[in-house]
């Protein structure tokens, strides 16, 4: 186990904004963590974190949803999604939607968020030719197609966040 060296501070230090996919990048990697000492705690930081800012209560469930862990399949799927991320790696999903319509698709994917109660893929979907964003409890599967992605910015495939040129 690491250990931290720590100097007292003299003024309280000022809150850190991140901007949604920063959010985004932190909570992915938590939720995978499952519970043990490391998660617990790391999980308590992102969630101090955040209670920096003023939020509604749309936002204080998504804090919710971001500090709750995932059940051990949905882990075991936000890995194989955070690795092609990482690798930009074009994924494989089995997906079941609204309708319990379930469809194969090979989608690039982007980053991850979470709104409300839900987490989300987001990413260019190949067969529809745009941007989806996937629900994860409604992937039945995932797999990584080896097949490389196209680098695409987080930024701009996010709801609410600014554009940056």
């Amino acid at each position: 186990m690491a250990n931290v060296a720590t100097h007292p501070q003299t003024t309280d230090p000022a809150p850190t904004a991140l901007s949604a996919a920063e959010i985004a990048a932190l909570a992915l990697s938590l939720a995978h963590l499952g519970t043990g000492p490391q998660a617990t705690t790391a999980r308590r930081a992102l969630h101090t974190l955040l209670d920096a800012t003023p939020h509604d209560d749309v936002i204080t469930t998504t804090l919710a949803t971001l500090t709750t862990p995932l059940d051990a399949a949905t882990s075991d799927r936000a890995r194989v999604i955070a690795a092609a991320i990482t690798e930009h790696r074009v994924v494989r999903l089995c997906y079941g939607d609204a309708g319990a319509n379930v469809t194969i698709r090979e989608v690039e994917p982007v980053t991850c968020l979470v709104h409300r109660d839900h987490w989300y893929l987001v990413g260019w979907c190949r067969m529809r030719r745009g941007v989806r964003a996937f629900r994860f409890d409604r992937i039945l599967a995932v797999e990584s197609t080896g097949l490389l992605a196209r680098p695409r910015r987080a930024d701009r495939y996010l709801p609410f966040q600014k554009r940056h040129r």
